[in-house]
C-alpha cells in the first residue's frame, strides 16, 4: 500500500461505525432493563388473569381461566362495557396516552418526543390494559407491555445524563424485551426493533436491544415454562405449495388492508359522536359484549383459541364465525380508543383466515396454512415481513413452515405496500399531523467526504489588510459571501462577517483586520464525512465552514457550504431516477 493510500480518508479515519465509546454504559442499562421488562410482563399477565376472574367468575384468583367458560348468560354483554367505562375515566383523569394499542404511541415518543415517557403511562398503561382485556376486550398483552417496557426504560434513562438517541435505544430495548417476555421470541423482537422501532441500524441501538431481549428470554422460563408458545410440526411442503403460498399471501394482504381500513373507518365514526371520548370505550364495550355473547371464544386474549386454530381443532363453520366476530369486535373496540394490543388479535384472525382457506390450498396440511396466513397477516398489517417470518418460527419451532411463510409474508407485504399508503401503526400517527417515513438507506452524506465536495478556490482575507479596504472590497455592492476566512499567511485565525464591521470607530478603520474580535467557527477536514460537516454547520448556525489541511498547520484548503453538501444528494437522485442501458456488445 502506498503512503498516499494509507493516509486516505477510507484508510486512516473512517471505520464501519461511528464512535461507540458509550456502548458499555448502554449495555449495562440494557441488562437491567431486560429484568425490569420481564417483571412488567409478569405483572401485566397476572393482572389480566386477576381481572378475568373478577369480571367473569366473581373470584379473586390468579388462575388462568378463559372468559369463554363464564356462566353469566346475557348479562355478560355489560362486562366489557364496565371495563371500557373504567378505562375511559382513567384516560380522562389520568393520562390519555394510555388509549390505543401502544406501538404508535411508542413510535411517536421515539420520533417526536425525544424518547421521553411519563411515570403515569408506565403505571396506568398495564393497569388499564389488564382491566380491558380482563373484562373481555379482544386484545393481546403484547402492545401494552411494549408500551410499558418502553416507558420503564425511558424513565430509567431520564434519571441519568443520556442523550435522546441513547434514550431511544433503551426505550426500544425495554419494549422488545417485554415482547420477548410475553411470547418467548427474542430474535423476532430484535427484528421488530430493526423493522419498526429503531429507525436506524447502529451498534449503539442494536446491541442494547439484543441484550435486553436475551435477558428476557433467559428469565421467561422461570415463570412461564420453556419451549414455544404454540408447538407444532407440519410435514414437508411440495412444489404445488408455492402456488398456494401466493394465494395465501394475496388473501392475507387483502385482509390486512381490510382490517386497517375498517379500524380507521370505525375510529372516524366515533369521532363524529356528539359525546366526550371518555365514553367511547364503554360504547365499544357493549358491541364487544354482544359479539362475545354470540361467540364466547372471541373474548379476551385467546391464546388457547390461536392454538386450536393452528392445530386444526375447529370445524370450518366455527372458525369462520369466530373470524368474523373477532374481526368486528376488535375493530370497534380499538376504534373506540380503549387500551389493548394488536398482535394477539392479528394472530387469531390470521390463523382463522388460514383455517378457512385450507380446504382449497393444496401442497400442505391445514395446520400449515393457518400458520402461514397468521404470519402473512401480521407481516402485511404491520409492514414487518421479516419479523413475521421469524415470529412464526419462534412461536411454533416449525422448520418446515419457514419457506412457505417467507413467500406468503413477502407477497402480503408487497400487496399492502402497493395498495396502502400507511400501515395500521403509522396511520394513527399521520392522523395527528405527523409523518413517518419507513424507507431506510445509507445517508448519502456518509458516503462522501468533504474533500470531494468542497470549493477549492477560496476567497480569504489577509489579516494585515486595512479594515476600510476590506469593507469596500468584500462587503460592498458586489459582496459574494456572508463570511470570509481571515488568514495570517495561510493559517486560519478566524472568520469575518459584516456584523463585525458595523460600529467600528472611524479612527480604527485604517487598522488591520486582525485587531477585530473575529469569531471562531468550527472547521472541517478533507477527510471528514459530509455528514460531520453538516452537523457542524447546523450546530454553529452558519452557512460555510473553512476546510483545513490538518489541525496542526491550520492551512485553509477549501470551503464547504450548504450548497456543496447538496452534491451527494444529486448523486443519489441520479442513482434513483436516471434510467440507462449500460450493457454493450460492441
Amino acid at each position: 500500500m502506498s503512503a498516499e493510500d494509507a493516509t486516505s480518508p477510507s484508510a486512516a479515519r473512517v471505520g464501519d461505525f461511528a464512535d461507540n465509546h458509550r456502548l458499555i454504559i448502554l449495555s449495562a442499562f440494557a441488562l437491567v432493563i431486560g429484568v425490569i421488562s420481564t417483571a412488567g410482563a409478569m405483572m401485566l399477565l397476572a393482572a389480566i388473569r386477576l381481572f378475568t376472574n373478577l369480571f367473569f367468575f366473581q373470584s379473586v384468583s390468579l388462575a388462568a381461566r378463559s372468559p369463554a367458560h363464564h356462566h353469566l348468560g346475557p348479562i355478560v354483554i355489560l362486562v366489557p362495557a364496565i371495563g371500557g367505562l373504567i378505562v375511559g375515566f382513567m384516560a380522562r383523569f389520568g393520562s390519555d396516552k394510555i388509549r390505543g394499542h401502544g406501538i404508535p404511541e411508542a413510535l411517536e415518543a421515539i420520533l417526536f418526543g425525544k424518547s421521553r415517557m411519563s411515570p403515569k403511562v408506565a403505571i396506568l398503561k398495564p393497569l388499564s390494559s389488564g382491566i380491558v382485556i380482563g373484562s373481555g376486550g379482544p386484545f393481546g398483552a403484547e402492545g401494552p407491555i411494549i408500551m410499558t417496557g418502553g416507558a420503564a426504560a425511558s424513565l430509567l434513562a431520564q434519571a441519568f445524563h443520556l442523550t435522546a438517541a441513547e434514550r431511544k435505544a433503551l426505550l426500544v430495548a425495554g419494549a422488545c424485551a417485554g415482547m420477548t417476555a410475553v411470547f418467548g421470541t427474542p430474535l423476532a423482537a430484535v427484528l421488530l426493533a430493526v423493522e419498526l422501532l429503531l429507525f436506524e441500524l447502529r451498534p449503539r441501538s442494536l446491541l442494547p436491544v439484543a441484550l435486553s431481549c436475551a435477558v428476557a428470554a433467559f428469565l421467561r422460563p422461570l415463570w412461564s415454562g420453556s419451549g414455544p408458545l404454540f408447538p407444532m410440526q407440519t410435514s414437508e411442503v411440495t412444489v404445488v405449495a408455492m402456488f398456494s403460498c401466493c394465494v395465501a399471501g394475496l388473501a392475507s394482504g387483502a385482509v390486512s388492508a381490510l382490517m386497517t381500513y375498517l379500524l380507521y373507518r370505525v375510529e372516524d365514526g366515533f369521532q363524529r359522536l356528539p359525546i366526550h371520548w371518555m365514553w367511547w370505550p364503554a360504547i365499544g364495550g357493549v358491541f364487544v359484549g354482544v359479539g362475545g355473547y354470540l361467540q364466547p371464544r372471541a373474548f379476551g386474549v385467546g391464546y388457547d383459541v390461536i392454538g386450536d386454530l393452528l392445530q386444526n381443532h375447529l370445524v370450518l363453520s366455527a372458525a369462520l364465525s369466530l373470524l368474523l366476530v373477532k374481526l368486528c369486535i376488535w375493530a370497534v373496540a380499538l376504534g373506540s380508543g380503549t387500551s389493548g394490543g394488536v398482535l394477539a388479535p392479528l394472530l387469531m384472525i390470521g390463523a382463522g383466515v388460514g383455517t378457512v382457506l385450507a380446504p382449497w390450498l393444496p401442497g400442505g396440511s391445514p395446520q400449515l396454512w393457518a400458520l402461514v396466513c397468521m404470519a402473512a397477516i401480521l407481516g402485511g398489517t404491520m409492514r414487518a415481513p421479516l419479523t413475521a417470518v421469524v415470529f412464526a418460527f419462534g412461536l411454533t419451532h416449525d422448520v418446515n413452515a419457514i419457506l412457505p411463510t417467507l413467500l406468503s409474508c413477502a407477497i402480503a407485504y408487497g400487496f399492502t405496500v402497493m395498495v396502502m399508503r400507511r400501515s395500521i401503526l403509522t396511520e394513527k400517527i399521520a392522523r395527528r399531523g405527523r409523518h413517518v417515513f419507513r424507507e431506510y438507506g445509507v445517508d448519502p452524506l456518509e458516503r462522501h467526504f468533504v474533500g470531494e465536495v468542497m470549493t477549492r478556490e477560496v476567497i480569504c482575507v489577509a489579516a494585515s489588510e486595512r479594515i476600510t479596504d476590506v469593507k469596500s472590497r468584500y462587503f460592498g455592492a458586489n459582496q459574494r459571501h456572508r463570511a470570509y476566512p481571515v488568514v495570517d499567511g495561510q493559517r486560519l485565525i478566524g472568520m469575518l462577517d459584516r456584523e463585525l464591521l458595523i460600529g467600528v470607530p472611524a479612527d480604527q478603520l485604517d487598522g488591520p483586520v486582525a485587531q477585530l474580535p473575529l469569531w471562531q467557527t468550527a472547521v472541517a477536514l478533507p477527510t471528514d464525512t459530509c455528514r460531520i460537516a453538516a452537523l457542524r454547520l447546523a450546530s454553529q448556525s452558519v452557512e460555510r465552514l473553512p476546510v483545513l489541511e490538518n489541525s496542526a498547520s491550520r492551512r485553509v484548503v477549501g470551503i464547504v457550504s450548504y450548497q456543496d453538501l447538496l452534491k451527494p444528494a444529486w448523486v443519489m437522485h441520479e442513482e434513483e431516477q436516471q434510467r440507462e442501458r449500460t450493457l454493450s456488445f460492441g
